[in-house]
């Protein structure tokens, strides 16, 4: 069983997906928005939209006849705590190997 801090992961590992993290930082956006210039076609930008809406890396709301998209930063302050554990945990190993010498 796939946990959601794996989705997370998963679903960074993709290019296209984390152009379309970066498209969303600057606002929310609708599809066709975060479809231009991409090398991908509108129904494949939807479905990475999908993953990373599963991996709660991001939001959507109908407006109208529209949906648009923004970051979640729930799904990233998850995120970044989890990964902040393994600086904590470098930073205190270097801490210890430095007062060793």
């Amino acid at each position: 069983m796939i946990t959601y801090r794996q989705q997370q992961l998963d679903a960074l590992g993709d290019v296209t997906r984390r152009t379309l993290l970066e498209k969303l930082r600057s606002g929310a956006l609708p599809v066709g928005e975060l479809a231009k210039n991409l090398p991908v076609s509108r129904p494949a930008v939807s479905q990475h939209l999908r993953v990373l809406k599963q991996a709660r890396l991001v939001q959507d709301e109908a407006v109208g006849t529209r949906r648009y998209y923004k970051l979640d930063p729930r799904g990233f302050a998850a995120l970044r705590s989890y990964l902040d554990r393994f600086w904590s945990e470098a930073l205190e190993a270097f801490k210890a190997k430095v007062e060793e010498e």
